[in-house]
């Protein structure tokens, strides 16, 4: 389905979605239905995410997925009978949100057969893109960041400094070495930080700063030839920080956006059920009886009940 669209800015019209994991920390459940799918309140993970980058500018998604995940890629499909029903019904909200998705962004898929990591997804999609593409943003749809619009901040720092461009979070010391940490010096921009080098995981006291990776990358096409030439890591995996350090060795400039606003991780059922509430707390139609409702149950004291 053509999509009619105009782009914010041209820094990148192509946005990559990695969605082919297994969700194993949601199972049962995603032996039936795609951790992309479970709904923030009354919309998917996918859904936001695609959102999310057509607002930035991008005019197409690439969504990495298997076979068994086709489900996902049919989300942003048009459902005509369905459609139908709600119209003739005067569902006119409803049919609103219905027609949403496909009406967002085009959509692409692009085959991951075998799970070989963050890198290896991304490089599964380089197929997908034209020679007109400079550029690709990826976005995690495990990681919800808010409010939206990192990615045009991310897109004027490539257009000054070149190169790639990733988000960060400043995360306490105490909490550091459960992600990948950037080793960074100052810009003359407040939160944009040049990057020297990653290390993955490391000690609190050997940490190189509080700046860890967060899910929105804005990278320049050169990635892919890094991701051809760098060498599977743990468990057969290809990591995309792994090309991103080769590109740094070798003199291409690679910046970070320090995101300070809000960030939901997707990844587990606690970091989903809070990006749930906070969704709906904000929700016009569910956000004050929920509210009243959460005010009540934890004042009662009986929250183990």
């Amino acid at each position: 389905m053509s999509v009619p669209h105009t782009p914010s800015n041209t820094a990148f019209q192509t946005a990559i979605v990695p969605a082919a994991g297994l969700g194993t920390r949601f199972l049962p459940t995603t032996k039936a239905v795609p951790k992309e799918l479970l709904p923030v309140v009354d919309r998917p993970a996918i859904e936001l995410v695609a959102d999310e980058a057509a607002r930035a500018g991008a005019s197409k998604l690439v969504i990495v997925t298997s076979k068994e995940k086709a489900s996902v890629a049919e989300y942003f499909q048009p459902a005509p009978r369905l459609e139908e029903t709600l119209a003739s019904k005067g569902k006119d909200e409803l049919l609103a949100k219905v027609r949403k998705a496909p009406e967002l962004i085009n959509v692409e898929i692009a085959e991951q057969h075998q799970a070989l990591g963050l890198g290896h997804a991304v490089g599964c999609a380089e197929e997908n893109l034209a020679d007109s593409d400079s550029a690709v943003a990826v976005l995690l749809p495990d990681d919800l960041i808010l409010p939206v619009g990192v990615l045009d901040r991310m897109a004027k720092v490539r257009a000054e400094h070149g190169g790639s461009v990733l988000c960060a979070f400043d995360i306490p010391r105490e909490e550091i070495s459960a992600f990948g940490v950037f080793d960074v010096s100052d810009t003359a921009e407040d939160d944009v930080k040049r990057v020297h080098g990653m290390v993955e995981k490391p000690a609190a006291a050997d940490a190189p700063s509080t700046f860890a990776a967060a899910g929105r990358y804005l990278l320049d096409r050169a990635i892919f030839d890094a991701l051809r030439r760098i060498t599977p890591g743990s468990g057969g995996e290809l990591q995309l920080t792994d090309a991103v350090a080769l590109l740094i060795e070798e003199g291409h400039p690679v910046h970070v956006v320090v995101h300070r606003e809000r960030r939901h991780d997707l990844g587990n059922p606690g970091g989903f059920l809070r990006a749930a509430v906070d969704f709906a707390l904000r929700d016009p139609d569910y956000g004050p009886e929920l509210r009243s409702w959460l005010v009540e149950r934890l004042g009662s004291g009986n929250e183990a009940e």
